[in-house]
């Protein structure tokens, strides 16, 4: 796991959200190299849950700080999100939202890369208020947990 790079959502990752609409999406790349064989659960659960304390923390009450309903995790769920499809190739987290803006986090292995994506439906002018105040924050989050697993793993 070397590079991250933004890229466009490719339309076969947008076919995997439960969402009824996806009102933002974004995706970033993520090199894995010779670890490509590892199924994306697994590269959910090392990004995820396997950030420092710290990290997660801050990840879980930013989540709830936006109206995301995240939970405790257990078998179903990574870092509070549930898992609402599982295959080798991919894994797609959802939650609900206390004010109306759901979201899902998809981990699709792609070739040597892991293509990590985001998708919100904002349901009313609340969460579009708040995904603006969200959306350069969350940028900047999810490059940072993406190289810090890089190197993580690296190590």
């Amino acid at each position: 796991m070397t590079g991250v790079r933004q890229v466009e959502v490719p339309a076969s990752a947008r076919a995997l959200t439960t969402l009824a609409r996806v009102d933002y999406a974004d995706a970033f790349l993520v090199d894995v190299g010779s670890m490509r064989d590892r199924d994306a659960g697994y590269w959910a659960r090392e990004i995820l849950e396997g950030a420092p304390l710290s990290v997660r923390s801050q990840l879980l009450s930013g989540w709830s700080a936006i109206g995301l309903k995240v939970r405790r995790s257990s078998e179903r769920s990574v870092l509070g999100w549930e898992v609402r499809r599982a295959t080798p190739d991919h894994i797609l987290l959802g939650a609900d939202s206390r004010i109306g803006m759901p979201g899902e986090l998809l981990f699709k292995k792609d070739s040597d890369a892991l293509l990590f994506a985001t998708f919100v439906q904002k349901s009313n002018p609340l969460a579009h208020a708040v995904w603006a105040v969200t959306e350069p924050v969350h940028l900047r989050v999810v490059r940072d947990i993406l190289n810090q697993a890089g190197r993580r793993l690296r190590t």
